[in-house]
């Protein structure tokens, strides 16, 4: 804008100046003329007409040299004769007579009287130069202004361009290691420091400052969680010891005792039941976030889910449970591990379905893969909960036997522990819950 504006203001005033010279041209060229030609009468005819005598420079050359046009008339507008004495070679007529500059027809015309040694003789030169010689000029000035505005427009934002590309470099390096430890949440990377001593400079260093104060703050925390996962897994695994020494005397003592008493040793003893099994979920789950794992052979799967079913058929109640393993179908893990696996599936089948449903376990292999199915045709999982079921300590609405939440997690976490994956998928016949675990197969 500031550059049209810069290109406007000085085409005006150098066209204006360019049309003040050409009129003063063709008026001092006309005032030349005028003081250096005179005529002279050297006789008069029978109808007392003069005949002059012009005394001077001649007319087609002086109108040559200035490429102009040169008229000599009377007052009345008529040639003065003969012709030869009266314009220059191909002068157009220029219109009527009139003291000083007028225009006429695309001529710039400067009338001016003519000296004679008669002074009854009026006599007028008219004067003119073409405007369009001095409009072509004008109009190549703005073309060349033109063109400069859009070379300097062009100048202009090549090097606004350069500068701001040089002025956000260090900005893009910023925004690139920002990116990059987004990326890779690694917290060590060094920010790029610029060497100018400016705002950026000190955003550089702000972000350096803010990088490794979040760094330590995150080697606390993560060692603060080993400590704490070392901490469950040691705890848990010397809490399995007096808990098994508690359950064998509460049973002893459930089988020594009557009435009342047993009844209360029979509640001790299902809540010790229960705290062995949640301190066995919280060791296993420990051990996985603490990266430990119990050795890993050849396990037959198929044996783990019939053992598994053979554990659960006495508490199954009115629940039909059904397998379907062949035998020899073997993956790389811990067999008490994939136990509590398939024991989890099965009893989170059995606990969130009415009687009379039915539980069906089965083994395959398929496209290299070991997948295990665990389906019910109960009321099935909400489309909003798909994602949270495998969460730990999460507890559906239809909860019946105030789990703790862990059953599902300590499935993924088997699962993830054995290199597998284990997904919610639409049931095969429409209605229920259906889990699938995939392993890779040893074959």
């Amino acid at each position: 804008m500031i550059l049209c504006g810069f290109a406007v203001i000085v085409g005006t005033l150098t066209t204006q100046a360019i049309y003040q010279n050409f009129n003063r041209r063709v008026s001092t060229a006309a005032d030349r003329l005028s003081n250096g030609l005179t005529y002279s009468v050297e006789a008069y005819d029978d109808q007392g007409n003069p005949k002059l005598s012009p005394h001077g420079p001649g007319l087609n050359q002086y109108a040559s040299a200035n490429n102009a046009a040169i008229r000599i008339v009377d007052r009345y507008g008529h040639l003065l004769k003969p012709a030869s004495l009266s314009m220059s070679r191909g002068a157009p007529y220029l219109g009527t007579p009139v003291l000083g500059d007028t225009t006429f027809n695309g001529w710039r015309v400067e009338t001016r009287h003519m000296q004679t040694d008669d002074a009854r003789i009026e006599l007028l030169m008219q004067y003119a130069e073409r405007i369009s010689s001095v409009r072509s000029t004008a109009n190549r000035v703005k073309l060349f202004l033109g063109l400069g505005v859009l070379a300097g427009a062009a100048l202009a934002l090549l090097a606004g361009l350069a500068t701001a590309r040089r002025a956000m470099e260090p900005i893009s390096e910023l925004t690139l290691a920002a990116r990059r430890i987004a990326r890779t949440r690694d917290t060590s990377i060094q920010i790029p420091k610029p060497e100018a001593d400016d705002e950026v400079a000190e955003l550089a260093e702000t972000l350096d400052s803010m990088l490794h104060a979040l760094d330590e703050a995150r080697t606390e925390t993560e060692a603060a969680l080993t400590r704490q996962r070392e901490f469950v897994a040691d705890a848990s695994h010397e809490l399995r010891t007096p808990l098994t020494s508690v359950l064998a005397n509460l049973e002893l003592l459930e089988e020594a005792t009557l009435g009342e008493q047993r009844e209360t040793a029979a509640s001790a003893l299902r809540s010790s039941r229960r705290m062995r099994r949640l301190v066995a979920d919280l060791l296993l789950l420990a051990r996985a976030d603490a990266g430990r794992q119990l050795p890993h052979r050849a396990v037959d799967l198929s044996d783990v889910v019939t053992d598994a079913a053979s554990e659960l058929e006495p508490v199954a109640g009115d629940h039909e449970i059904s397998v379907s393993a062949p035998p020899g179908v073997e993956i790389e893990g811990a067999r008490d591990e994939l136990h509590r696996l398939v024991l989890n599936l099965m009893e989170n089948a059995l606990r969130h379905t009415d009687p009379g449903t039915a539980v069906e376990a089965t083994v395959e292999r398929r496209n290299g893969e070991v997948v295990l199915a665990v389906e019910d045709d109960g009321p099935g999982i909400p489309r909003e909960l798909h994602d949270k079921v495998f969460e730990r300590f999460f507890r559906g609405e239809g909860d019946r036997s105030g789990s703790s939440g862990l059953g599902l997690s300590i499935v993924k976490a088997v699962a993830d522990s054995h290199h597998g994956r284990v997904t919610l998928e639409p049931p095969l016949d429409g209605r229920g819950a259906r889990f699938v675990v995939r392993f890779p197969s040893r074959r």
